[in-house]
């Protein structure tokens, strides 16, 4: 529309001046081919005709109409400027992002972070089995040491066989947990927690941009930043973890206790915006 517009003005620009050119060069030949009595006929005639344009281009004289091609060319240039100037509604709307724009991709975020929620608990419950797996080692090598060694022909004390029976139930428990592949079950669903969490926590907002043009700053959208910075942190602690440093435990553990926390908040948070966007958008 934009291309048929600007060659019909490119068209009305040049077409206005032609007639002139041609007008003029026939009129200065008939001059020219006059005697000195016709030249004074013209001499009275051709005033008048001054500011007269006629579209057949029946014009006597160089400045017999008023519009010459440079101002007909500055007014064409000048529409075509306006014209121009003014922004399309279609791109003033921005670009069409199709599903993501609608409500299929908008509702990838919710549903996706609420799963992610239910899979950090379940994450985090491994992560503590894994760490009552390794601590039992150590609360079964104390209860060891309660038992007093029995002389040949001696009889446990009462309080000797309940410390057994307690040593027993502790390494079944332990035995148990072992057969589980706690260590790297919680290892891979904190990678998985991590990566996908932290792809759709930054979805959520280009979701947001791609529908409204802008952000909404809100406890939602900064909880999900702190979010993502706390996964980080905890994922950071994992190679001195490996060392078996406590000191990086106990940060991993707090970092994502935290974490947890937040997440809790983001569910609610988001609670208000999942309604608004159902009823804003459209399928797809």
């Amino acid at each position: 529309m934009r291309g048929l517009v600007a060659c019909l003005l490119l068209f009305v620009s040049t077409s206005a001046f032609v007639p002139n050119f041609v007008s003029r060069g026939a009129t200065r030949r008939s001059v020219n081919s006059l005697g000195s009595k016709k030249k004074h006929l013209v001499s009275e005639t051709i005033p008048g005709m001054i500011g007269n344009y006629q579209p057949s281009g029946v014009v006597a004289d160089e400045n017999a109409w008023d519009g010459s091609p440079s101002r007909v060319a500055l007014i064409s240039t000048l529409a075509a400027s306006a014209f121009f100037s003014v922004p399309s509604p279609a791109l003033a709307a921005g670009p069409d992002w199709g599903l993501f724009e609608g409500k299929t991709g908008s509702l990838l975020h919710p549903i996706t972070m609420g799963g992610m929620f239910l899979f950090s608990l379940s994450t985090g419950w491994k992560g503590f089995q894994w760490r009552r797996q390794r601590t039992l080692g150590g609360e079964i090598s104390e209860l060891k040491k309660q038992i007093p060694k029995l002389e040949e022909g001696e009889s446990p004390s009462a309080a000797a066989l309940a410390t057994q029976k307690q040593i027993d139930e502790l390494t079944a428990e332990r035995k148990e947990l072992s057969g589980k592949n706690l260590k790297d079950s919680h290892f891979s669903s904190g990678v998985m927690l991590a990566a996908i969490g932290t792809t759709f926590a930054i979805e959520g907002p280009l979701n947001t941009y791609a529908r409204a043009g802008k952000l909404f700053p809100g406890p939602h959208l900064y909880a999900g930043a702190g979010l993502v910075v706390l996964w980080s942190a905890a994922a950071a602690c994992v190679p001195a973890m490996q060392k078996g440093s406590d000191t990086a435990r106990s940060a991993h553990i707090a970092l994502n206790s935290v974490g947890t926390g937040l997440f809790g908040w983001q569910v609610v948070s988001g609670w208000p915006i999942l309604l608004k966007v159902w009823e804003k958008t459209q399928w797809p």
